[in-house]
């Protein structure tokens, strides 16, 4: 009776909009549960410390310094509103991540239980985890959002209708069918609201029906109107008995109300945990006393910053620890260590460890969740749907793509003009390299531009790799196939046939499918080479400027700039790294054998060797006439 009358007392007070015309929340009930889960899952965490290791100071004179991000943490998350509440840098988005399973064991000790047993190793593919900044797919709509989980995070045993029924389900029940078909939006395309945006993100983890939802702090870029619809939102799924956990800096009062649990931290210690309602007479019991229009959340925090002008310390001795000079402990620190030792002594802490024993037992206990991900479908079906996504993503933001056909129908155009009706003398030759040199530069160059094909989908792969929704190699290859081949193959199809025809290239089949397909393995490696950067930069800026340095170097070493026999020795084994060394090479012995450049020697004009040559060619010409095995020469064929 008690549960009905929740619901009924939510849902009568369920009128936020978040949209102009009004249409957000309804008084409806909603199920947000699937098959089997009638209740939430109970998940307790035991004496959780997290210490990182630092590099302080610059390069030669750096130090490791360990900081302590949580000390001791216990607590009890049920079925309900669980909000985690503290200053910045208190460690409440590292205790968020740690229960979710999604932070670096290392420097992790405690142990972690879901219905007092240990986490199963599917954990991240079971439970949902929606980031503070919204990650979804803005090329795409709503609907085309949520298909792609549900493709990938619903096992193939479902049929594509019964998985579509899951999605239209989501939609109606988080009030999107309006703009199930509108696109996400970017920096270019205009698209849904950012109420909309988020309930799309919580969308994605509702796919799958977890028992226990994860939010790292739901409000944060939302205007006050829309953070509360969203927690209202969150109010509502919780109110049918699901586990939601979040993160949460400094909620207004008409959402901290909605709390059903509270957890307060500062400085990485536990200040309190327990029922929300009881927070602010368990701080009266301790002698602060809050104003009677004061918003709680407010309250806490200034207590902790010690900025409260509420405290009665007459009624109670807080434990502060003394700062002396020698000490680098700061005064937040000093008073969150006295609080947090007073709640140690208290009976709220004394609840929770009984309610912890009582849900767990020695031999559940040592266990942890952070093992390899296992995922709901095999490597061809992620392939599949992740190659999907990226051709869509191509078509929805066509101004790269646009931009690479017409810039290399361009250089087409004018490079073969430059070049254009070379013929079988010496400077037929120096425009034959020269043409060979440009296109393979040009090719290393353009790569530059898969940069941020990686970089700007970071932040979306880690997520979804981390969520279960496909292996890295899955994501590599859609890549290599959906995005690298098509923006990579036609740019270099376009710009060898302009210049091989323009420039008059030797004129046989063969020669110009082997031309072609040069140009476009050079193409392949430098935008690989280009990738491989990428990853581990998070700085498009950065990641060129080492892209660029590499291809100067490259160039060097190609074999035109330089004679490479001229080059020291211990600097010879660059050239083994010259991408464009390669092509030009293959380039070379594509063109030159079989040609013939004999009319001026004919002529009795003197000319000399202007190409090198990459390997050692047995040269054909006149009888008398000397040959070299070190460069092309004007006379000869190969």
């Amino acid at each position: 009776m008690a549960f009905a009358s929740k619901i009924r007392q939510i849902e009568k007070h369920v009128s936020i909009c978040d949209d102009e015309d009004g249409s957000f929340l309804r008084k409806k009930k909603i199920n947000f549960l699937g098959p089997g889960f009638a209740e939430g899952s109970t998940m307790t965490f035991h004496h959780i410390s997290y210490r990182v290791h630092l590099k302080t100071g610059h390069y030669g004179f750096r130090k490791v310094v360990k900081k302590d991000i949580l000390t001791d943490v216990s607590g009890v998350m049920k079925p309900g509103l669980n909000a985690i509440l503290g200053p910045t840098g208190c460690g409440k988005s590292s205790l968020l991540d740690i229960l979710a399973t999604r932070k670096n064991p290392k420097g992790l000790t405690g142990d972690i239980l879901i219905n007092g047993f240990p986490l199963p190793p599917n954990f991240k593919c079971i439970s949902g985890y929606v980031v503070q900044d919204d990650i979804v797919m803005g090329t795409l709509t709503v609907r085309e959002n949520l298909e792609f989980s549900a493709a990938l995070r619903l096992p193939l045993s479902m049929s594509k209708k019964e998985k579509q029924e899951r999605v239209e389900t989501v939609l109606k029940e988080l009030d999107l069918s309006k703009v199930a078909d509108s696109k996400i939006g970017t920096h270019f395309i205009r698209g849904v609201s950012g109420g909309e945006r988020k309930r799309t993100s919580i969308g994605l983890e509702l796919i799958t029906h977890p028992t226990v939802l994860f939010l790292d702090e739901p409000t944060t870029g939302l205007d006050a109107s829309t953070a509360n619809a969203v927690l209202l939102l969150l109010k509502k799924m919780a109110l049918q008995g699901r586990t939601i956990i979040f993160s949460i800096h400094q909620p207004r009062y008409s959402i901290y109300k909605l709390f059903d649990s509270l957890t307060l931290l500062a400085a990485g210690r536990l200040l309190y945990h327990g029922p929300c309602d009881n927070a602010l007479p368990y701080f009266k019991g301790l002698g602060y006393l809050c104003e009677p229009y004061n918003n709680p959340a407010d309250f806490f925090l200034d207590i902790i910053n010690e900025d409260s002008t509420a405290v009665g310390m007459s009624k109670m001795t807080i434990i502060t620890i003394p700062i002396d000079e020698d000490n680098d402990m700061e005064d937040t620190d000093s008073i969150a260590l006295g609080l947090a030792i007073r709640f140690t002594r208290s009976a709220y802490y004394k609840q929770m460890m009984a309610d912890l024993d009582a849900l767990s037992s020695d031999d559940k206990k040592k266990t942890t969740a952070y093992k390899g991900i296992p995922y709901t479908t095999p490597f061809l079906h992620q392939l599949k749907w992740v190659s999907k996504r990226t051709f869509k993503n191509l078509i929805g933001n066509p101004q790269n793509s646009t931009a690479q056909i017409c810039i290399a129908t361009f250089l087409g155009l004018i490079v073969g003009s430059v070049f254009a009706g070379v013929k079988n003398d010496a400077t037929g030759i120096q425009n034959r390299v020269g043409a060979l040199f440009f296109l393979t530069t040009n090719q290393c160059l353009n790569s530059i531009t898969t940069v941020e094909l990686f970089i700007t989908e970071k932040r979306i792969f880690i997520h979804e790799y981390i969520s279960g929704y496909y292996r890295v190699s899955a994501y590599f290859f859609s890549k290599i196939l959906a995005d690298m081949v098509p923006m990579r193959t036609l740019p270099g199809i376009i710009l060898t046939s302009l210049n091989y025809f323009l420039i008059g290239f030797k004129p046989t089949a063969v020669a110009f499918f082997t031309m072609m397909i040069t140009v476009i393995l050079v193409a392949y490696a430098a935008s690989s080479m280009s990738l491989a950067i990428a990853t581990g930069q998070n700085v498009t800026s950065v990641a060129n400027l080492i892209i660029n340095i590499c291809f100067v170097f490259m160039i060097v070493f190609s074999g035109l700039l330089v004679n490479i026999t001229t080059i020291s020795p211990w600097l010879l084994w660059l050239k083994y790294f010259s991408i464009p060394r390669y092509g030009l090479n293959a380039l070379q012995v594509n063109e030159f054998t079989g040609l013939k450049f004999c009319s001026e020697l004919e002529q009795g004009v003197n000319v000399t060797c202007i190409a090198p040559s990459p390997f050692t060619m047995v040269l054909t010409c006149r009888e008398g006439l000397p040959t070299s095995e070190t460069c092309l020469p004007t006379c000869g064929g190969l």
